[in-house]
């Protein structure tokens, strides 16, 4: 799962009711629960069209190509009928979100790669120490400490990934580490992103909504060559044949639904930070990760050993103290 922080940096937005922030009508938190709702529906749906379509079409080069690439004419069509404003960058602005955006492009392949050879429950849990990567990024490339509480909760995560491991019936080193690659690709798009902010223009018309779509652009750029290069068209070509063989029709609704529970859960998650103080959506996608967990295992029928369940546990219950410690220590 994309985290919006990891992007866009720290939110701009107050929490509804909270101090400092603007009078919100009497429906507010209905809406957000609703939004918050969705998000968790189209994120649970992508993780499971996702690993169905993967098995009549294993190729995920050209899967984690075609989920992004949808995002664009999407995003698109919002640009083009002004229901969002339309960024504007320079040569020398674009340039500079280029590092941020292949490290969203290592997020999203890693992930994608990850799920190809594990469980979805497994991946979410592996995701789930992503604080591990930005601490130690913050402090390589920006200098950060953090204060003992922070670093303590980063126990728990280390201890709860490693106990999920161990019996995990689907566990290769390989997807592990491809799902740390997607761990550290986000860590390095946020500490880039925060550094770029700081110091220079974005652009104009650059909210978080379109700072993702701009990444998404760079990134598809970036990926169709390499994705041709792993995956040529003409094996492409023949490997749709056969799922479609395989799968029929309900193959290429898989594969379609995939793509837009992506663009969705990604852009759902931007419009609940927009709603929430950062300490509520850290909590909400803690949760978040629990539920596509649940729901992974209840439809994809995902095995979970005892062991397995209790490490699960642990590092959740670590990722939302870690991020409760970090809040805290900004306050």
């Amino acid at each position: 799962a994309t985290s919006p922080k990891a992007i866009a940096g720290p939110s701009r937005v107050v929490a509804p009711g909270s101090a400092g922030g603007a009078e919100q009508p009497p429906y507010s938190a209905v809406v957000t629960m609703l939004y918050i709702l969705l998000w968790y529906m189209f994120s649970a749906g992508y993780n499971i069209f996702f690993k169905r379509s993967f098995a009549d079409f294993p190729f995920p080069w050209a899967s984690a190509l075609f989920q992004m690439a949808l995002g664009i004419p999407i995003f698109g069509a919002q640009w083009l009928l002004r229901l969002r404003k339309t960024p504007r960058l320079t040569a020398a602005e674009a340039g500079r979100l280029l590092p941020a955006a292949a490290a969203n492009l290592l997020t999203q392949i890693g992930a994608v790669i990850a799920f190809c050879g594990s469980a979805v429950s497994f991946v979410h849990i592996v995701k789930a120490s992503e604080p591990v990567a930005s601490s130690v990024l913050n402090y390589l490339f920006v200098g950060e400490v953090l204060s003992w509480p922070v670093y303590a909760a980063l126990v728990p995560i280390i201890g709860g990934v490693a106990l999920a491991s161990v019996k995990e019936l689907s566990f290769t080193w390989f997807s592990f580490a491809c799902a740390m690659s997607s761990n550290i690709g986000s860590a390095l798009r946020s500490v880039y992103s925060k550094k770029v902010q700081r110091s220079y223009s974005m652009g104009e018309s650059m909210n978080q909504e379109n700072l993702y779509s701009v990444l998404t652009i760079m990134s598809v750029v970036m990926l169709l060559p390499i994705a041709i290069y792993m995956e040529p068209v003409s094996t492409i070509v023949q490997g749709l044949g056969a799922a479609h063989a395989v799968g029929g029709r309900a193959f290429w609704l898989n594969m379609l639904a995939s793509g837009i529970c992506f663009y969705f859960y990604n852009e759902l998650a931007f419009t609940v930070l927009g709603r929430m103080d950062p300490v509520s959506h850290a909590v909400a996608n803690t949760m978040k990760r629990v539920f596509v967990i649940i729901v992974a295992i209840l439809v994809l029928r995902n095995p979970v050993t005892p062991l397995g369940a209790v490490g699960s546990l642990v590092a959740l219950a670590g990722t939302l103290a870690y991020a409760r410690a970090s809040a805290r220590r900004k306050a």
